[in-house]
């Protein structure tokens, strides 16, 4: 059992579909010009006399005053926020923010709203996990697990938040275990959806069975369980969606996991499942950079 609580420490990392088979490696101005003053000439200030000839009046003489032209006000450019390392990012409990193997946050960020799960599910569902999700997401959660068991199904949620310092001692195991594919099997350290408070791993007891693997918890054959089947099925009418899908491997240099759902909105996942996109494709394409990476 030892080892089974090592596995869902690392969480968020796809099994071997089949055994022995190796996981491959992520290819992964001038300065301003002074305004010059314009001053009257001397000889435009001097009244300039013109005597007539032969007249008893002399001729009204007319004095030209200059103008001094207006001062130019100079117009100061707004400054652009800079953005930030990544090592130096806080999420501000963002539902949206964006968490790749490029994109990560700092080692501080940690949500202000988290929740034990032990206080809202029976310990079938918790396994009896210290497991921790943000105030955000409870409420959508157990509705979403009451509509499973309703519907006959005994899901399970095996890991949610997790810390920086957690996932760098997960991570740290798999480098020591498998240090060719630790980066696709485990995300490093900042570079986790868990650390965001929202993401959960779930399971089920039809696992051990569909793989033939007794007290295994991951395994991307888990959508051939019921459980996984109806949240890849339902879970976006919680707001729920899924992290990693086939197709998103080069976005996130995750691998497929379909036991790994993140909160963002029932109007959000509802979008993206109806326009096929997954969560990261989303935020690419319609978010700035969010904080500059760490140099390789």
């Amino acid at each position: 059992m030892w080892i089974v609580l090592g596995l869902a420490l690392a969480g968020c990392r796809p099994a071997e579909a089949a055994a022995g088979t190796a996981v491959p490696a992520i290819p992964t101005s001038q300065p301003p010009t002074a305004t010059a003053t314009i001053t009257p000439s001397a000889a435009a200030a001097t009244a300039v006399a013109l005597i007539a000839p032969a007249s008893p009046t002399p001729i009204p003489t007319s004095t030209a005053t200059a103008t001094p032209a207006a001062t130019a006000t100079p117009t100061a450019t707004p400054t652009a926020t800079p953005i930030p390392a990544c090592t130096q990012r806080m999420a501000q409990d963002d539902l949206l923010t964006l968490v790749t193997l490029t994109y990560g946050l700092s080692r501080d960020y940690a949500p202000q709203d988290l929740v034990p799960l032990s206080d809202y599910f029976p310990v079938e569902v918790t396994l009896g996990y210290p497991t921790e999700i943000r105030e955000a997401a409870i409420g959508p959660l157990v509705e979403m697990v009451t509509a499973m068991q309703a519907a006959g199904l005994k899901p399970q949620i095996i890991s949610g938040y997790r810390s920086y310092y957690a996932q760098s001692v997960a991570f740290s195991k798999w480098l020591e275990q498998n240090p060719d594919s630790a980066t696709i099997v485990s995300a490093p350290p900042g570079h986790s959806e868990h650390q965001l408070g929202t993401a959960v791993d779930f399971g089920s007891p039809e696992l051990a069975d569909v793989v033939g693997q007794p007290d295994i918890e991951f395994h991307t054959y888990f959508f051939k369980t019921s459980e996984g089947a109806w949240l890849l099925e339902n879970a976006h009418r919680y707001g729920f969606t899924l992290s990693y899908t086939r197709e998103t491997f080069e976005l996130t240099g995750l691998y497929y996991e379909p036991w790994h759902y993140r909160y963002v909105g029932v109007e959000m996942a509802t979008r993206l499942q109806e326009s096929g996109q997954t969560l990261t494709q989303y935020q690419l394409a319609n978010q700035p950079e969010p904080c500059i990476p760490e140099q390789s």
